[in-house]
This record gives C-alpha cells, sequence and structure tokens, in this order.
C-alpha cells in the first residue's frame, strides 16, 4: 500500500487541494490519510486506488466540517511562509492553474456539495462510491452535486460590461501581480477614487484615497495579495477577488469612464460585506 500512495501522491493531493482550496491543509490531510492507511487492515482492499481516494475524501470532509469551529486567520498575515509549509508561489501557482474564481465559488458551497462535486465532476468517482463517505443514497448525493454544478457553471459577462472593461481588469490584475507601475497608472482615470472598508488593511475607520499616483502606489502595495487573485464577475460586473488559501478575502468592484478607463475602486473585506456579494466564474 505504501507503493501505491506515493505513485497516487500527486492525484490525492489534487483531490484533497480541490476539496480545501489550500495546499498546506492538502498537505496536512494527506499526512493525516497516510497514518490511518498505515493503521488499516488493508488485506481485502481490490481497487488501492480507490480506497485511497476514499480514505483523502474523507479526511478533507472532517477539516472542512472543522472549519466553521476554526479562527479564522487575519487578512494582513498573508501566506504563510514557514521553512515546513507549501512554498507560496507554489501555491499562487496551483491556484491560477485550477482557478481564483473556481476556488472562490467552491468556498461558498456546504462540505457535502463541494465533496461531491470535486469527486464527481473533476475525479470521476461514482455517485455510489461518494454516497458512502457522505452517509446519503446515491440518489442524494446526485442532487447535491447538482446543485453544486448550478452554483459552479461558468456565466458570460453581462452585455453592460463591454470587452474593454474585461480587457481593464486584466491589463489592472497583470499590472499590479508584476509591479509594472507605468502600466497601471495608464488603467487609472485622473479623478480615480479607491474605497477601502475597515478590514482591508485594517485600520479603524475606512479610508478613501484620490488620484492616480496614490490610487497605483496603494495597489503596488498589494502584490502579494494579487498572486491570489483572480477575475470574476461580482453581482454581474467584472471584478476581482482574492482567494489566499483558497477562502474569499478581497474583493475589488470597479467603475469606469466611457473611455474604458477607471473611474473607481471599491476594495471590500469585512466579512458581513463579503457574505452579501455575488460572486460568478466568468465563463470562458
Amino acid at each position: 500500500m505504501t507503493e501505491h500512495f506515493e505513485r497516487d501522491r500527486p492525484r490525492l493531493r489534487a483531490v484533497a487541494y480541490r476539496i480545501l482550496g489550500s495546499l498546506s491543509e492538502a498537505d496536512d490531510a494527506l499526512q493525516d490519510a497516510w497514518l490511518r492507511v498505515d493503521r488499516a487492515d488493508t488485506s481485502e482492499v481490490e481497487n488501492p486506488s480507490g480506497w485511497l481516494t476514499t480514505v483523502v475524501a474523507r479526511v478533507c470532509l472532517n477539516m472542512l466540517r472543522a472549519r466553521d469551529t476554526r479562527r479564522e486567520e487575519p487578512l494582513d498575515e498573508g501566506p504563510r511562509t514557514g521553512t515546513t509549509g507549501p512554498d507560496p508561489a507554489a501555491e499562487a501557482q496551483l491556484a491560477d492553474e485550477v482557478g481564483v474564481a473556481l476556488l472562490i465559488v467552491l468556498d461558498t458551497l456546504g462540505p457535502a456539495e463541494r465533496l461531491a462535486f470535486v469527486l464527481h465532476d473533476m475525479f470521476d468517482v461514482p455517485f455510489d462510491d461518494i454516497a458512502a463517505m457522505l452517509d446519503k443514497t446515491p440518489a442524494a448525493t446526485r442532487q447535491l452535486a447538482s446543485r453544486a454544478r448550478r452554483r459552479v457553471r461558468g456565466v458570460p459577462a453581462p452585455e453592460a460590461d463591454p470587452p474593454r472593461r474585461r480587457r481593464a481588469v486584466d491589463a489592472y490584475l497583470a499590472a499590479t501581480r508584476g509591479g509594472h507601475f507605468e502600466a497601471l497608472v495608464s488603467l487609472l482615470h485622473p479623478d480615480v477614487v479607491l474605497r477601502a472598508d475597515a478590514a482591508v488593511v485594517p485600520t479603524p475607520e475606512p479610508f478613501v484615497v484620490t488620484g492616480v499616483e496614490p490610487v497605483a502606489r496603494g495597489a503596488m502595495a498589494s502584490m502579494a495579495r494579487a498572486r491570489f487573485t483572480g477575475v470574476v464577475l461580482v453581482d454581474g460586473r467584472i471584478g476581482l477577488a482574492m482567494a489566499e488559501r483558497g477562502r474569499l478575502r478581497v474583493v475589488l468592484r470597479f467603475t469606469f469612464a466611457d473611455d474604458g478607463l477607471i473611474t473607481g475602486i471599491d476594495v471590500i473585506a469585512e466579512p458581513d460585506r463579503l457574505g452579501e456579494l455575488r460572486i460568478s466564474v466568468i465563463d470562458a
């Protein structure tokens, strides 16, 4: 079974990451799963890969259910950089590969919905097997996946957001990630205004920044967060969302002038405000 586990480790890690949305938690889940495997009697296991997937999925399900009782990490702590944890750059790359928007929408699902959708739609695990993990009937499990699929399915950007606005938001994210100050300045209207709530920095009160260069300098200060940020629909309009470790942390809503320049940026990080937003995956 050790050989099977090591051979399947990349797939098992991919399963855990998509269920949990966090590379560090996925690695913790694999470690816990291995301890369970090492103690188990596997003499009658006929399908080692399927059995290992079940073990990892059960561990991940327990971790999802425990999240509500665990203290959330403050926004300003940033990604973990401990020597034993995953490389933040590697986690950011993996988030890009999976899709930040997808991770954010997955985070809005309940544990059972998320497990059913990830295992069936992403890894072709039969509903009968998933039902056994959830202690539900296959029919009920199929309904869970169906509900999750409706939440996750990408939708096209509305006509009210012309393509140049999508290009502007894409360019804003690219400039922020790359630290390209002049490129960012070129996207901003001379009278641009940035408004951020008290949870963004955090500060005692919400704050307002006006003018191209001050707003651009503020954006440059968020380069680390930009690695975990993706283009999404925010209440049906083009925006950005940051999901470091798979949890929705910050949303940026934009307003535009007729010429496509950005006139306003609303930065939202307060949990209550984030909970009121409708975040959708954009259909490519």
